[in-house]
């Protein structure tokens, strides 16, 4: 494993699943809380923005309402989430501020994630709360989704999650020690792995197996979670939750677990989808000062500089930046709708509250939102 994948790692997600919060199933282990919640409050002492992704409220809320095994009617499950939440938020909040950080509670649905404009808002919720150095509390919101639209199960929403805040990596406790290449208790010559390409088809034959009867998937599960991360430059760490001091060490450049490394780094990742985009919203056109601008690397496309907005777009689309004469200077993801452009165009950013009633972002596109064609 590289060592630097998490020494250098500035924004971590990490999730952990329902037989670890539990206990398995026994209810929220506040030893096991306090322990994770520790290490987050030394990494973020580092300087380091952490995003916690956590399972467990369908098992605490069985273990309140005393039922003994997992329900299977969706209203039931829908209540246990509702009663367990209550609990697993409380027990973070109260572990993080005996270390002196503040927490946040923030359930996902789905929705929440497949629309652009709701995904943007989260997104912007998160980061804001990552710059005050709070640390989210995140769940999927079971108590009101069903089967159709659900996420499905949390390394799918800690993946997802790396994507929404462009974290460096993700880190997913188990209750394993990490990826064998076979079911180590039934094949003895199972070999353990210790790093990986994230995305290598390999990786899903050697996973297989189903989850624990208190969490849903498996391994697999983790192995596809990697494989999403990736798309947006995050390596995946999987690791057993109850190694000692395990994200402290793992931030260290200590080799633990299976890494399955993104192929690609972040930016990277990221310039390129931009760059493969077929399907362009609009475009904006720009005069020669900002053209120069946008060449020289490293800034942003102001509204100032903006001289026609052309097609219909929402905040979040991808878009084409173009000189005068119509040739794609850059394209990027739009901070603006295209009604809002044009009523921003050739203004400056000062203006931008007073003209729309709001100010989403001082910049039309911002420099980590654009790539040069």
């Amino acid at each position: 494993m590289n060592p630097e994948i998490l020494k250098g790692a500035r924004r971590i997600v990490v999730k952990v699943g329902s037989s670890l919060v539990t206990d398995e199933g026994r209810g929220i282990d506040a030893a096991a809380i306090g322990n994770w919640c520790r290490q987050l409050a030394g990494l973020s002492g580092q300087g380091r923005e952490l995003v916690m992704v956590s399972s467990g409220a369908i098992a605490e809320g069985m273990k309140r309402l005393g039922w003994a095994s997992r329900p299977t009617e969706l209203p039931e499950l829908q209540a246990a989430a509702a009663v367990g939440q209550m609990g697993l938020a409380h027990m973070y909040e109260s572990q993080l501020s005996h270390h002196g950080v503040l927490s946040a509670q923030v359930l996902l649905t789905h929705a929440d994630l497949a629309d652009r404009e709701r995904y943007l808002n989260a997104r912007s919720t998160l980061l804001t709360l990552l710059a005050l150095k709070v640390i989210p509390v995140i769940n999927e919101n079971d108590t009101v989704v069903n089967d159709e639209i659900k996420v499905g199960d949390n390394d799918t929403l800690g993946a997802l999650v790396a994507n929404l805040v462009e974290a460096d990596a993700l880190v997913i406790l188990t209750d394993q020690r990490g990826l064998y290449s076979a079911d180590p208790r039934k094949d003895t010559t199972a070999r353990f792995i210790d790093v990986a390409e994230a995305g290598d088809p390999a990786l899903e034959s050697m996973a297989g197996g189903a989850g624990s009867s208190i969490g849903k998937g498996g391994m697999i599960t983790k192995v596809l979670a990697a494989k999403r991360a990736a798309r947006s430059g995050a390596s995946t760490v999987i690791a057993w939750g109850r190694e000692h001091d395990v994200l402290l060490r793992l931030a260290s450049g200590e080799s633990i677990g299976t890494a399955l490394v993104a192929g690609m780094p972040k930016m990277a990742a990221r310039k390129q989808w931009m760059a493969d985009h077929l399907q362009l919203r609009g475009s904006v056109a720009v005069d020669g000062g900002a053209v120069a601008q946008l060449r020289r690397g490293g800034k942003s496309l102001l509204p100032i500089g903006v001289t026609r907005v052309d097609g219909e777009f929402h905040r979040g689309d991808v878009i084409a930046v173009r000189d005068d004469a119509g040739a794609e200077v850059a394209r990027g993801l739009a901070n603006y709708s295209s009604a809002e452009a044009r009523l921003i165009a050739r203004q400056p950013s000062s203006e931008i509250a007073r003209l729309l009633g709001y100010s989403a972002e001082p910049e039309l596109i911002h420099r980590d939102n654009l790539v040069l064609t």
